[in-house]
């Protein structure tokens, strides 16, 4: 040691210093039953974290919310991936764009945050069957969430793709996930199959090692904590601001009596649903609940930050409360962060309770992203290219036309464009799952078998509507029959009359009951109570046509005058040289869909409400050249079809679908 001299002896200890830092083994995150806390690297710990959706939030603004959440006080965020945004179909996976992952876990990590992973296979979220994907149901005997061998192949082959890129980014390997939780709150799911859970224990274990904190999450029944906790698995639970504490955490002490207190979803805000109020909980509440909690020590993840689904296909799930209950597109539950990603009253409140108990982050909390009130867009329907013109109409010259112009499609004059494939012969109809269509709408087309001079009763089965069908006899728009709503319409008519059903996937059911959600016409209709046979059959890829340009890049002329029944209408408009947020508003529709630039912004409700309003992020909008609008309602334009681009949301407003608004 002597001849080495002073600077090799203070680089050799130097070197080591830093092989100690960095080592892995230095780092654990563990369960300390005897003083009933967290330890990080052998130290008392507490985390106090946020939910967030990545599948919800448009890539551009990740950092946004996370570096919000970050200056909120929070150190930990929890993450959800969904299966079924990531394995669109069996063995066939997507971790690009805004599915990426990693990138967005690497993000996290960047910005100084800890991370809750929650993988599932089930995760809930108000997202499209819980996360599991729709392909599952194709084998139509599958009990989902069980030991069902053909599940269990399916959720072993997913967790093979996606858990090894997880077990690199675990805090004990060097990376800035504490622990994962195993399914979600499965104490609620009437199959109580502890098998399962052991199945699942044993593949996180397989796969991540033994060192990675796993744990669950339940409500505070005792029977939902039997039915979902499993030794192995550390026990937390979830409540919101009503809960007594105390009570709740004495529930938790009933399966775990030693170890840190746990909430795991401190509900901020609720779920929206079509034709219920939009929900609200006061901030004043929240903060009170959130201190409570911290001063027994606890450790708390809070819904934080929603966003609605942006993705190319509408995620909303249902819940299955006594009838089925869809979700609004828009996931701003009255949440701290808004939809846009704005700080609110309630989080300013969370984080004056956080201040209390820890230092915040220095430096201001960034603040709202701007918004642009676009306006009135007067939308003209128009049958043909305007004079003169003929190019696809955002290419003609302002002069020749309106700075947004409208073209308009019946439904099903555009069949060979949506249903490039052609139909499907069947002697009965089939469903979604038969058909190995996930998503979306699926035409049903028959002719009626005799002449109908008096009014027939065109009815279906209990429960066969799923979820939503939308009946044209000769083209003609009759009305819509509805899951646990109106499953009859009267029609007269000729013999060979053509009648065709439009049925829409509104959201396979995603908590409250058994998720094997089928979609469809899942039972014969008949006619006068005698069944109606041989039908054509037509799946629509009606988001992949419009990513890929249609119909702007087409002229289509109107077979109909009417307004009624489900039709397309298309326009463009320009930004004033700035792409900001904005909010689109559908004064006089009445159901249908919206995309622009080919990027699905979801449903809208008019009639229905509460959300009045569609979110549309900056970042899909084109500056210096036109953004294509394309709206496919269902059932009734307005008299002058036009959108509404404010600046703000409306939320808790059913303004009835002949509205004729003017504000």
């Amino acid at each position: 040691l002597a001849r080495m001299g002073l600077p090799a002896l203070t680089l050799l200890l130097a070197a080591g210093l830093l092989h100690t830092q960095a080592s892995p083994s230095a780092r654990s995150f563990q369960l300390d039953y005897e003083h009933n806390c967290f330890r990080k690297d052998g130290a008392p710990f507490r985390y106090i974290s946020g939910s967030i959706h990545y599948a919800r939030v448009p890539r551009p603004a990740w950092r946004d919310r996370l570096l919000k959440m970050y200056m909120s006080g929070l150190s930990t965020v929890q993450v959800y991936v969904p299966w079924n945004y990531h394995e669109t179909l069996p063995g066939v996976y997507d971790f690009t764009g805004n599915r990426d992952v990693e990138a967005f876990l690497d993000l996290t990590a960047e910005l100084g945050l800890l991370v809750i992973l929650r993988p599932g296979p089930y995760i809930c979220a108000e997202w499209e069957m819980g996360g599991l994907p729709a392909w599952l149901l194709w084998k139509p005997d599958i009990i989902l969430r069980t030991s069902d061998p053909a599940y269990l192949a399916a959720v072993d082959s997913w967790l093979h793709i996606l858990l090894p890129k997880i077990k690199p980014r675990l805090y004990h390997q060097g990376g800035n996930i504490i622990s994962v939780q195993v399914e979600n709150e499965y104490g609620s799911y009437y199959a109580c199959d502890y098998g399962y859970l052991r199945h699942l224990l044993g593949s996180f274990r397989a796969l991540l090692g033994s060192e990675v904190l796993l744990f669950t999450t339940d409500s505070t029944r005792a029977e939902e904590l039997r039915c979902g906790t499993l030794p192995g698995l550390y026990a937390t639970v979830d409540f919101g601001p009503g809960s007594n504490v105390t009570e709740a955490f004495a529930a938790q002490r009933r399966v775990e009596p030693k170890g840190p207190l746990v909430n795991s979803e401190y509900y901020t805000g609720w779920l929206d649903y079509w034709g219920e109020a939009h929900a609200s909980t006061s901030a004043a509440w929240v903060a009170r609940g959130l201190e409570d909690m911290l001063q027994l020590g606890a450790s708390i993840n809070m819904q934080v930050s929603p966003f609605l689904q942006l993705t190319s296909l509408p995620w909303p799930g249902a819940d299955y409360k006594d009838q089925y209950k869809p979700v609004t597109t828009s996931y701003d539950y009255d949440a701290p962060l808004s939809e846009a990603g704005d700080p609110t009253e309630k989080l300013f409140a969370i984080r004056t309770v956080i201040s209390k108990f820890q230092p915040l982050p220095l430096g201001p909390m960034p603040p709202a992203t701007p918004k642009y009130a676009y306006g009135w867009v007067a939308l003209q329907k128009v049958s043909a290219s305007p004079e003169g013109c003929t190019a696809p109409a955002q290419h003609c010259s302002a002069a020749q036309h309106p700075s947004l112009s409208l073209q308009y499609a019946d439904l099903l004059d555009v069949l060979d464009v949506l249903c490039p494939s052609g139909p499907i012969q069947s002697q009965f109809p089939l469903t979604f799952e038969a058909l190995k269509q996930a998503h979306g709408f699926v035409v049903y087309h028959t002719q009626l078998p005799w002449d109908v001079p008096d009014p027939a009763t065109l009815g279906a089965p209990p429960h066969s509507i799923c979820d939503r069908g939308y009946v044209m006899l000769q083209k003609e728009y009759q009305g819509t029959l509805e899951r646990d709503g109106q499953t009859t319409l009267h029609v007269t008519g000729r013999a060979e009359d053509t009648l065709d059903i439009l049925l829409e996937n509104m959201g396979r059911i995603s908590f409250g009951a058994n998720t094997s959600d089928f979609k469809g016409l899942l039972g014969n209709l008949s006619l006068n109570s005698r069944p109606l046979s041989n039908w054509l059959i037509y799946p629509l890829a009606i988001d992949t046509a419009v990513q890929q340009g249609w119909p702007h890049a087409a002229l289509l002329k109107s077979s109909s005058a009417s307004r009624e029944g489900p039709a397309f209408y298309t326009g463009t408009f320009e930004t004033p040289g700035i792409a900001w947020d904005t909010f689109v508003k559908f004064p006089g529709w009445s159901k249908g869909l919206l995309w622009i630039n080919g990027f699905n912004l979801g449903r809208y409700w008019t009639c229905r409400g509460p959300q009045q309003t569609l979110f549309v992020p900056g970042s899909v909008l084109h500056v210096g050249r036109p953004n294509n609008i394309t709206v496919l309602e269902l059932e009734g334009a307005p008299p002058t079809p036009r959108l509404l681009f404010l600046d703000r949301p409306l939320y808790n407003r059913t303004l009835g679908c002949s509205s004729t608004a003017t504000e």
